[in-house]
């Protein structure tokens, strides 16, 4: 008879990181680090269960962290702060009665609702299912020139005028100097910035496995950028620029440089370029590389909501404060920002 067990904070991960590396769909978004980074940076209540057989092999995992909050409400999360989430298993068994579990506890806190971030389509009729945002991914060439070549002809040209700036690329940035630049980036963009110990710590958990990048111009950092590598692959997730950073390029620069480096000294097939919201900023930027979007499909289990989140920067309910917002000095904004970014995973 298989069992569902919960892993604790801080504690041997290596079972179960060693299923997540193992499955297709393991993502470095399930690797049990963030729990530990999670709880230790914000103290969320984390719940990361993991079904097993009689002989303790590991059949299913599925990471969760509850957020509570009178302002965004209270949540069960397959994960926040993260792209993708939800259950791996090594079958349909192991995955439903995983998903039941979650739903069960999701009853038990009387939360507003369970979320669960899937890449690929469920089928699952328990669940809504909400496809907001979506995911760009680009194949590395083997080359600079091949990497080059595959971007889109527009994106190309602009790239080809940032390399010909007096701009330097360092790939063992401080994480003040890279936290500093997001941190002004997001304030202009009306969202609240999370803590540096958020950063120092995904830093700390994840080594060499957590890259940061900063681009410099006249020996000043102008864009940064925290990357993850699994898999072979290459996640720029926390990135941003001054406002020359427009004029300069430094921000196209920096994520050609990535690629560059990631397939050179990494042995990185593969360039993730995140999620954005469907016809956002974000989304247009990365479509104008060449990058087709890949829907996301989330799904939510309602239990004292009555419908689904909405969490949206273009949500009338928060458009007065992001404008308030962008208004803040940045001493502030790095101030208040991670007592509200902590709930917005």
């Amino acid at each position: 008879m298989a069992s569902i067990q919960k892993l604790a904070v801080n504690s041997n991960s290596e079972k179960w990181d060693q299923f997540v590396h193992n499955h297709p769909e393991g993502t470095f978004f399930h690797l049990a680090g963030w729990q530990n980074v999670i709880h230790n940076t914000y103290q969320h209540k984390c719940w990361y269960l993991y079904s097993e057989d009689e002989k303790g092999n590991i059949l299913g995992v599925l990471p969760l962290v509850e957020l509570k909050s009178k302002l965004f409400g209270h949540s069960l999360v397959s994960t926040p702060f993260c792209v993708y989430g939800g259950v791996i298993a090594e079958s349909n068994e192991s995955k439903q009665a995983l998903e039941e579990h979650a739903i069960e506890l999701a009853k038990e806190l009387n939360v507003d609702y369970l979320e669960l971030r899937y890449q690929a389509p469920q089928h699952n009729d328990k669940f809504l299912t909400k496809s907001m945002h979506s995911y760009f991914t680009y194949e590395l060439g083997e080359t600079d020139e091949a990497i080059l070549a595959g971007i889109k002809k527009k994106q190309r040209a602009v790239i080809r005028h940032a390399l010909k700036e007096p701009l330097t690329t360092n790939f063992d940035a401080k994480v003040t100097h890279v936290h500093d630049i997001y941190a002004e980036s997001v304030r202009n963009l009306g969202t609240p910035v999370f803590p540096a110990k958020y950063f120092k710590n995904l830093k700390q958990e994840f080594g060499e496995q957590c890259e940061l990048m900063t681009v410099e111009s006249n020996n000043k950092a102008v864009s940064a950028v925290m990357s993850f590598y699994y898999k072979n692959e290459v996640l720029p997730y926390y990135g941003g620029g001054l406002s020359e950073a427009r004029q300069l390029k430094s921000n196209d620069l920096m994520y050609y440089a990535l690629m560059c480096h990631a397939a050179n000294n990494k042995q990185c097939t593969r360039f993730d370029f995140g999620r954005s919201k469907n016809d956002s900023g974000a989304y247009k930027y990365k479509k104008h590389w060449g990058m087709e979007p890949q829907p996301l499909y989330y799904q939510y289990y309602l239990v004292k909501a009555t419908e689904l989140p909405n969490l949206s920067p273009n949500n009338p309910k928060y458009k007065m404060f992001i404008k308030m917002w962008q208004k803040l000095p940045l001493w502030a904004s790095q101030k208040l920002g991670p007592f509200l970014s902590k709930y917005l995973g």
